[in-house]
């Protein structure tokens, strides 16, 4: 199975909206029922409980998080969603401004059935601590 361009970022403009809603459920509707994504190579959030617990999660940390949709991409099944999120700190205040990707598996109706998020946390934190040079920077 494959998806049209149009139909994919149609799904990635809709799920942009869902994180800017502030409403995590929005988010985790995106998916389905026994979906689950990792972060970063940590724990899976499963289900649509703990998919809501996520974003409800990154919505406490960055209560003004404003999600850009970048860009997506398909292959059959298998999507991967570009994209930059600004806000500030709920802690320190600092501004933040991150970039990564999910790659996702889509069941025929575009319901993610499995998501891989990625995001560079060393610069995350960096920024959360009030330094704005990527972490990864060259000296």
């Amino acid at each position: 199975m494959s998806f049209a361009q149009a139909s994919l970022d149609d799904l990635a403009a809709r799920y942009t909206d869902a994180w800017n809603s502030k409403v995590p459920e929005n988010v985790a509707a995106f998916h389905a029922p026994t979906s689950q994504i990792s972060i970063n190579g940590g724990e899976p959030s499963v289900g649509h409980a703990g998919l809501t617990a996520m974003a409800a999660g990154f919505h406490a940390d960055v209560p003004d998080l404003v999600l850009q949709n970048d860009g997506i991409r398909g292959a059959g099944n298998h999507v991967v969603f570009l994209w930059t999120f600004t806000g500030h700190d709920s802690q320190t205040g600092n501004s933040l401004k991150i970039s990564g990707w999910e790659d996702w598996e889509l069941d025929g109706d575009m319901k993610v059935t499995s998501a891989l998020g990625w995001f560079d946390a060393q610069d995350y934190q960096n920024q959360v601590n009030g330094s704005q040079e990527p972490a990864n920077a060259i000296a």
